[in-house]
């Protein structure tokens, strides 16, 4: 009997892939965590401390998070120019499930 609910049913139909869907990668959940923590972040700030990550890929990931509406960029115009990134109201929503991994994460660290 459940094979029939499995074979009927679809991930990408759910709101658990669509979430994955917005935060997969290497580094946007930590760029997330970043600015729940920091509120304000430039891009170097952002890059040191993620610290191994290139700047394409690091734009490409602030790029994908704005799109989503997850992050707000600022940009202000000036010499040299200054852009600075910040959660957006439906990033700042998604922080509970973030919280959430982090206190499971220290819970289970050491077991």
């Amino acid at each position: 009997m459940i094979k029939k609910y499995i074979e009927k049913a679809n991930f990408e139909d759910t709101g658990f892939s669509y979430t994955l869907s917005l935060i997969s990668g290497k580094h946007k959940m930590v760029i997330l965590y970043c600015l729940m923590e920091f509120e304000v972040v430039r891009f170097n700030e952002l890059k040191r401390y993620i610290k191994n990550v290139s700047d394409k890929t690091l734009s490409s990931n602030l790029k994908e998070l704005e799109k989503n509406r997850l992050i707000i960029r600022k940009e202000y115009p000036q010499i040299p120019p200054k852009v600075e990134y910040s959660l957006s109201e439906r990033g700042k929503s998604l922080m509970g499930v973030l919280d959430q991994l982090c206190v499971w994460g220290e819970k289970n660290r050491g077991k």
